[in-house]
């Protein structure tokens, strides 16, 4: 089997990016043999909200702001780390569960709920900005 597969680097805040950012990540995760439904379901679907939260959210969309990816997948784990220059959020309160009556109708948090479903574990933190990092250990 392949040896660790780091990923390091910066896109603009452009959503038209996401796509090859995530072809990149999920075929490393390939080259370790991680589960079928973690190649097609899990990786794509957290990376991607991931990504759109810094760009959207994070960056408000501006072009002179950039995002950061590093990801560093192993035989046991893929730990992702999205950063955007952002203020930061609270973790816990942006997450909304949408099969709550109150969220049926909101359009944020479903987002950071579907991460955290899909992931082992979600975290933030503030590095040189802020950085969401994503944790799925090989199944």
């Amino acid at each position: 089997m392949a040896s660790n597969a780091a990923l390091d680097i910066r896109i603009p805040s452009d959503v038209s990016r996401i796509e090859g950012i995530v072809a990149q990540v999920v075929h490393r995760c390939r080259e370790h043999r991680f589960a079928g439904r973690q190649l097609t379901l899990n990786v794509p679907v957290a990376l991607t909200e991931a990504l759109s939260n810094a760009i959207l959210r994070g960056n408000g969309e501006d072009p002179s702001r950039q995002v950061r990816v590093r990801a560093d997948v192993s035989e046991l784990r893929l730990v992702l780390e999205v950063e955007d220059e952002g203020d930061g959020f609270d973790l816990d309160a942006c997450t909304k569960d949408p099969s709550d009556p109150g969220n049926l109708e909101r359009e944020d948090g479903r987002g950071l709920y579907l991460m955290r479903s899909l992931m082992d574990r979600v975290e933030r933190y503030r590095g040189d900005g802020n950085v969401v990092r994503l944790v799925l250990h090989r199944r």
